[in-house]
C-alpha cells in the first residue's frame, strides 16, 4: 500500500481548504457552513515524486451524540486507525479552543507521527495567539495559509519524512474504476461498505447523507479496483443549497471517471426519471454498467419477482437492453458476491477485441439478411467494418453514403454484432465512414 495521511481538526478550520490545495484540484466540498464534509475523502497527492494518498475528514466534535456528527467522529477515528501520518488543522484566527484540546487528546493515543497545523496564517508574521498552541503538546506548530498556499511547501518536505520506508509510492496501472450511483438512500453506501468490509461511509436513515464522491482502494481475491462512491443525485429543482448542487455535479463526474457504472435501484421505488437521466449518462459516456436493485429482502415476492422487475426495468429504460440486472441486499448479503461477478464480466466484455475477417462474415450476412436502405433510387453499400476502439467497442463501418445510414439500420447492425459476440454490459459506438463508389 501507498502512505496514507489523514486531515483531522473540529469543524471549520479549513481542513478541506487545504486537501484541495495539496490534491491540486477541487475535490471536497468548501463552505463556510461548519460540517460540511461528512465522509472520508480520498486523493492522490504528489510531492517530489513521493507519492501518498491523502484523506479529508468531518469535523471532530468530541462530545457531540447527534447522529451526524457522531458519525463523523466515527469516521475521523477510523481515517486515524488508518493513516501513518496525521495533520491536525487548527485555525489561528478562533485561537486555541476547548475542542481543540480534546482532540489533541484523542490523537496522542494513536501513537503516530502527529503534524500540529495552524491554519490562516495569512503572512509571514506570526500572530501572537500562535503560540498557544505549544500547549498541545503535539510539537513544532506548522504555520499555513490553505487560502494562500503559504507554507505548504515546508509541509509537504515534512510529511513525506516521516513516511515508513517499506510503502509503495503508486497505484498498479491495471485498476478498474467502479462508480456508484443511484438516488438518495437507495443503499449505495451500505453496498460499498459491504464490499470493503468496513464501515467506510456513514449509512443512516437521512437521504442524501453521503455529500461527496469517495475513491476507495480495494484488492479483491488479486484483482485491483477503485471505487468511487458519490452523492446521491436529487432533481435539480429540489436543490436549494450549493452544498447539494456540488454534489449533483460530482455524481455526474464520478460517471466520467468510470470503467464500471453501478446504478443503483431501491427495489421498493423502481426506476425514477432521475435513474433513467443517470443511465443514459452512463450509456452516453460509454461506460460499463450493472444495474444493481438493491433492497431485493423487503418487497414480496413470488416465483415470478424478478422476472416481472426485470420487465419493467427493459420497458423503462429501452435504450439499454445489454446491461445485466442483478437482484441483491446490501443488508442481508443476499447475493452479493454478483455484483464483483458483473463488474468483472462486463469489463471483460468491453475489452474484447474482434478480428476484421470475423466481424465482416457477420456484417456481410447480416446485409444479405437485410436489404440496405435507398432513398431516390440510390442505395447504401456497406463495404467493410473494422473494430478500432475498446472500451467501449468501438467499430468503424465504411460506406458508400453516410446519409443513407439512417439509425434503424446501424441499430440493425449492432444488434448483430451482439447476437455474435456478446458484448454485454457495454455499450457499443459505430462511426460511419463514408467511402467513393466502387468502379
Amino acid at each position: 500500500m501507498r502512505p496514507i495521511v489523514a486531515i483531522v481538526g473540529r469543524p471549520n478550520v479549513g481542513k478541506s481548504t487545504l486537501f484541495n490545495k495539496l490534491v491540486g484540484k477541487r475535490i471536497s466540498i468548501v463552505e463556510d457552513t461548519p460540517g460540511v464534509t461528512r465522509d472520508r475523502i480520498y486523493a492522490e497527492v504528489e510531492w517530489l515524486n513521493n507519492y501518498f494518498t491523502l484523506i479529508d475528514t468531518g469535523g471532530i466534535e468530541p462530545k457531540s451524540d447527534e447522529i451526524i456528527l457522531s458519525k463523523m467522529r466515527q469516521q475521523a477515528q477510523l481515517a486515524m486507525d488508518t493513516a501513518h501520518v496525521i495533520l491536525f488543522i487548527v485555525d489561528v484566527k478562533n485561537g486555541l479552543t476547548p475542542q481543540d484540546q480534546e482532540i489533541a487528546v484523542m490523537l496522542r493515543k494513536t501513537k503516530k507521527p502527529i503534524l500540529l497545523v495552524v491554519n490562516k496564517v495569512d503572512n509571514r508574521d506570526l500572530p501572537d495567539n500562535f503560540y498557544d498552541f505549544y500547549e498541545l503538546g503535539l510539537g513544532e506548530p506548522h504555520p499555513i495559509s490553505g487560502v494562500n498556499a503559504l507554507g505548504i511547501g515546508d509541509l509537504l518536505d515534512e510529511i513525506i519524512s516521516h513516511f515508513p520506508e517499506n510503502l509503495d509510492t503508486e497505484y498498479a496501472e491495471d485498476v478498474t474504476k467502479v462508480a456508484i450511483v443511484g438516488k438518495p438512500n437507495a443503499g449505495k453506501s451500505s453496498i460499498l461498505n459491504r464490499i470493503l468490509g468496513e464501515d467506510r461511509v456513514i449509512v443512516s436513515p437521512i437521504a442524501g447523507t453521503t455529500r461527496d464522491a469517495i475513491d476507495t482502494y480495494k484488492e479483491i481475491a488479486g484483482k485491483k479496483y477503485l471505487f468511487i462512491d458519490t452523492a446521491g443525485v436529487r432533481k435539480r429543482n429540489k436543490i436549494e443549497e450549493n452544498i447539494e448542487r456540488y454534489a449533483v455535479i460530482r455524481s455526474y463526474t464520478a460517471i466520467e471517471r468510470a470503467d464500471v457504472v453501478l446504478m443503483v435501484i431501491d427495489a421498493n421505488e423502481g426506476i425514477s426519471e432521475q435513474d433513467s437521466k443517470i443511465a443514459g449518462m452512463a450509456h452516453d459516456e460509454g461506460k460499463c454498467i450493472v444495474i444493481v436493485v438493491n433492497k431485493w429482502d423487503l418487497p414480496e415476492k413470488d416465483n415470478d419477482s424478478i422476472k416481472k422487475h426485470t420487465k419493467q426495468i427493459r420497458e423503462e429504460l429501452p435504450f439499454m437492453m445489454y446491461a445485466p440486472i442483478i437482484f441483491i441486499s446490501a443488508l442481508t448479503g443476499q447475493r452479493f458476491g454478483k455484483i464483483k461477478d458483473s463488474i468483472d464480466y462486463v469489463i471483460e466484455q468491453a475489452s474484447r477485441r474482434i478480428p476484421t475477417g470475423l466481424l465482416n462474415d457477420v456484417i456481410g450476412e447480416a446485409v444479405m439478411l437485410n436489404q440496405p436502405p435507398s432513398d431516390k433510387g440510390k442505395r447504401l453499400k456497406v463495404y467493410y467494418a473494422t473494430q478500432v476502439g475498446v472500451r467501449p467497442p468501438t467499430f468503424a463501418i465504411f460506406v458508400n453514403n453516410n446519409e443513407l445510414f439512417h439509425f434503424s439500420y446501424q441499430r440493425y447492425l449492432e444488434n448483430k454484432i451482439r447476437e455474435n459476440f456478446g458484448f454485454e454490459g457495454t455499450p457499443l459506438v459505430v462511426k460511419r465512414r463514408e467511402k467513393g463508389e466502387r468502379k
